[in-house]
């Protein structure tokens, strides 16, 4: 295929970090994205256990992320894909491969997370390492994991030939990285445009021959959380980026065709402070079904297991019934009888029947009909 450079955008050599920035336009946004995040990882810090009550926002993230790049698939999907495989999707052949790359994007952020946790460094190799994992299998593991690219990049329409934005060169791939990872960790600098400078730079030089997209928004959340914005990882912004795609895009390519850094500022942090509101919603929304739940369970299935019960669902709102028996912390006849009282009050629903040695799959609708995207 040709290709058409004509109208692109090319990579801002010498140009990063700006040498200077309009702080007046940029102050306002950033003092309300602030304020935003603020709230909502108030509200994470009130919480009891906020990982069972996020864990669906991070599987939200990895769909909307991945669907972003052209890959399509549903919470559904990607749930019963884990609940039947666990760890092993590399035998999912009757599983479409936009459905894998989507559950390996949740894997790669998690990964990356706990790698924090062990006392990794925010650098070079900690995002080779989350490629590598992205690119570990199916399409994505003959484009290079976890190696920067060999060859010019570019940025367009696909199959279409027309190019937008072309990255910088593989030549000075190394030194663009260096001066970005600079950035990462300039404690002098604010975090929100700590991260806002980050994301964009990184999108700009595209050091992968694929993934970049992903991987560029799996740094925004590990340097919020590493910067201390969020005092735990769970914070997405995928969801406004998808919503906003055309500005995202434009404001992107602006930098590099404008030098237009404070733009971009501006978007993003404008990013940060709706995503942060609708974060803060969506997690109150999940909180409100736990609570409304564990009435109903505890009335329901009148046992001192009830609660453990209901947290593996809302962990696992997918999951295969044998799994529930065996992880879930209840005893095997107890867990039996939940699942039967449970199916009887359309509470679960049959994803796929039991057949020979497989017990079946099963789905928490409560919640999934409020995480679904």
């Amino acid at each position: 295929m040709n290709i058409d450079t004509s109208a692109a955008a090319y990579y801002h050599d010498g140009c990063f970090p700006p040498n200077k920035l309009d702080y007046a336009k940029i102050m306002p946004s950033l003092l309300a994205a602030t304020d935003a995040l603020a709230r909502y990882d108030q509200m994470l810090q009130a919480m009891h256990n906020s990982a069972i009550f996020l864990a669906p926002l991070r599987s939200q993230e990895a769909v909307i992320s991945s669907r972003m790049e052209g890959t399509i698939s549903t919470m559904d999907e990607i749930m019963q894909l884990e609940a039947e495989y666990g760890e092993d999707i590399t035998t999912a052949s009757e599983y479409r491969f936009d459905a894998i790359e989507t559950m390996l994007y949740q894997r790669a952020l998690n990964t990356a997370k706990s790698q924090l946790e062990e006392g990794w460094p925010l650098s070079q190799s900690l995002i080779k390492s989350i490629h590598q994992q992205l690119l570990s299998f199916g399409r994505g593991a003959k484009k290079s994991p976890g190696k920067y690219k060999q060859k010019q990049n570019y940025i367009g329409t696909r199959g279409s030939g027309e190019v937008s934005f072309v990255p910088v060169s593989p030549e000075l791939l190394e030194s663009g990285m260096e001066e970005l990872f600079k950035v990462v960790n300039d404690e002098g600098m604010p975090i929100l445009l700590r991260a806002a400078l980050a994301h964009v730079e990184f999108e700009a030089l595209h050091p992968f021959e694929d993934g970049n997209g992903r991987v560029g928004r799996m740094l925004i959340t590990l340097m919020l959380w590493k910067g201390g914005a969020i005092s735990a990882p769970h914070f997405y912004i995928s969801r406004y980026f998808e919503d906003h795609k055309d500005k995202y895009i434009f404001y992107m390519r602006e930098v590099s065709a404008s030098n237009d850094w404070e733009s971009w500022c501006v978007f993003f942090l404008e990013a940060v402070k709706e995503q942060a509101i609708q974060n803060l919603e969506a997690a109150n929304s999940i909180r409100d079904c736990y609570e409304e739940m564990k009435a109903v369970f505890s009335e329901l299935l009148a046992s001192k297991y009830s609660v453990a019960a209901l947290d593996y669902m809302f962990t696992q709102p997918v999951f295969r019934n044998s799994n529930f028996t065996r992880k879930s912390g209840i005893p095997s006849q107890t867990a039996a009888r939940f699942t039967r009282i449970l199916l009887q009050e359309d509470l679960l629903q049959t994803v796929e029947e039991a057949s020979g040695r497989r017990s079946a799959i099963l789905r928490f609708e409560p919640l999934m009909e409020k995480v679904r995207v």
